[in-house]
């Protein structure tokens, strides 16, 4: 377990971004989200890894992504705040009915996070739709528990992070880990 590798996650549009973003303001190291990066690539480079076009595709592109991310930051000592981690693809391919090899199940198993895991609850007032973010508000709250069901299965301690201020967010996150 690498207790440096601290994740966010949840359903989309529950504000995980915004935190990362917050954290990353205030001097801590962050991974961000993949998913988002893969799909502005993807639009960019008029690739079909898209959500909307090939699921397994933009699944494997995730699952890549986030084992570089992971292997990356086991070079530092620093702690780091992810942005999804990698039992979230495991959670997409779920949710889209998709097989998850046993080498992602591996993957997920031996690349351990810190044992508690944040979780952003749906929060119907901030969710917004975007250019990467296509889902309706009840796919993400679907998300929301996928993930939270997948992180339980694979042992994580989950902790809902509290629907307030992105100050009073990070800093409950601050405080839960001073109780580890």
């Amino acid at each position: 377990m690498n207790g440096k590798a601290i994740v966010l996650t949840g359903g989309p549009g529950m504000g995980k971004t915004t935190i990362i973003n917050y954290l990353s303001g205030l001097g801590h190291d962050v991974m961000p989200e993949a998913g988002r990066q893969i799909i502005q690539h993807q639009v960019k480079t008029k690739g079909n890894r898209l959500p909307w076009a090939d699921q397994q595709g933009y699944a494997m592109e995730m699952f890549q992504k986030a084992v570089s991310d992971y292997d990356w930051i086991l070079n530092t000592d620093r702690t780091t705040f992810f942005d999804r981690g990698i039992p979230d693809v495991i959670g997409y391919l779920m949710l889209c009915r998709l097989p998850v090899s046993s080498e992602i199940w591996q993957a997920a198993r031996s690349r351990r996070y810190h044992k508690k895991v944040f979780i952003t609850p749906p929060w119907k007032e901030i969710y917004l739709c975007d250019t990467e973010r296509k889902q309706t508000y009840e796919q993400a709250v679907a998300t929301y528990d996928m993930m939270r069901s997948v992180y339980e299965k694979l042992g994580y301690i989950l902790v809902t992070v509290p629907t307030a201020t992105v100050e009073n967010r990070a800093a409950f996150i601050a405080n839960a880990l001073r109780k580890v």
